[in-house]
């Protein structure tokens, strides 16, 4: 049985399953998951926790032994594998497919694994193990969704904002999950329940660096080219993620309703998504240029 992350808090209100698969490309979402299940398990009187992880010298009678070990005062026990190559070998997935058949009452089995790739999906251990139990795979949200998947996670701790605001954290955090869940939690810590504004939520995100993406939205609403360009330029030489910096113009571009300006920052994007050909600052700077001259004129 398949299974979203989401589903998962509401399923495991209920008696657990006897085997849950965790894979996927996004670390954050596999660990919270498992976390989740762990926490579920002793809530439910899974009182022992075995945990065995599959490396070079593993012999996977260990595995069985685990499951056949139980606690001499009859307490229920979940078995924590992981399996961090992804790749059992011929020995463990002929293993895994056997011990599918010894699961009984008082154990519940937890496998994780990393992103499986479509060829191991289609190994017989994984087809085995997921028609056995349940399967959660544990991807990042598409770049369009992230700001969706952050309002979730804002509300979670009774916290809102705008869209705008949403798209700039989005745009600093590069698709990191992690990095988006640290900064979710810097707000619940600096601020009250209710809606954050653009504003406070730049001031919490924007790092310690001499230059910020602030710095060039407020030179742009000022139309002042000189300082537009330094800042550029101190961004560039601070590393700036670029595409933070494309969000800084484009917002400004469709405040100033520029469509040049807003198909120029199109061009921007493909070309940091490696879509394009192209010197991005020197872009930026000519996307910079532009907005500045035609408040100018």
């Amino acid at each position: 049985m398949l299974m979203r992350p989401e589903q998962l808090a509401a399923h495991l209100d209920q008696p657990l399953a006897p085997l849950y698969l965790l894979h996927g490309d996004e670390p954050l979402l596999v660990i919270e998951a498992g976390d989740a299940i762990r926490a579920a398990a002793r809530r439910q009187g899974f009182e022992e926790r075995e945990v065995i992880i599959v490396g070079t010298s593993f012999k996977w009678d260990d595995l069985f032994l685990a499951a056949g070990n139980m606690s001499l005062f009859g307490g229920s026990k979940l078995v924590d594998l992981r399996i961090p190559s992804g790749k059992p070998g011929r020995e463990g997935s002929e293993a895994l497919q056997r011990y599918i058949s010894t699961l009984g009452p008082g154990i519940v089995t937890l496998i994780t694994l990393p992103e499986l790739d479509w060829q191991a999906r289609k190994a017989a251990w994984v087809t085995a193990l997921s028609n056995a139990g349940i399967v959660i795979e544990c991807n990042a949200p598409p770049p369009a969704r992230l700001p969706q998947w952050i309002a979730e996670r804002m509300a979670r701790q009774q916290q809102s904002a705008p869209r705008a605001a949403l798209e700039f954290i989005a745009a600093h955090v590069e698709g990191n999950l992690l990095a988006a869940h640290q900064e979710i939690q810097k707000l619940g810590l600096l601020h009250p329940p209710g809606e954050i504004t653009l504003a406070q939520i730049e001031a919490a995100v924007m790092n310690v660096a001499r230059y910020d993406v602030s710095d060039l939205r407020d030179a742009l609403k000022a139309r002042d080219t000189v300082r537009a360009a330094r800042t550029l330029e101190g961004l560039k030489g601070e590393e700036a993620a670029p595409p933070l910096v494309l969000w800084a113009l484009a917002t400004e571009a469709r405040s100033a309703s520029a469509r040049p300006a807003l198909l120029h920052a199109a061009k921007i994007d493909r070309m940091i998504k490696g879509l394009a050909r192209g010197d991005v600052w020197d872009e930026f700077l000519q996307l910079a240029l532009r907005l500045t001259r035609n408040r100018n004129n």
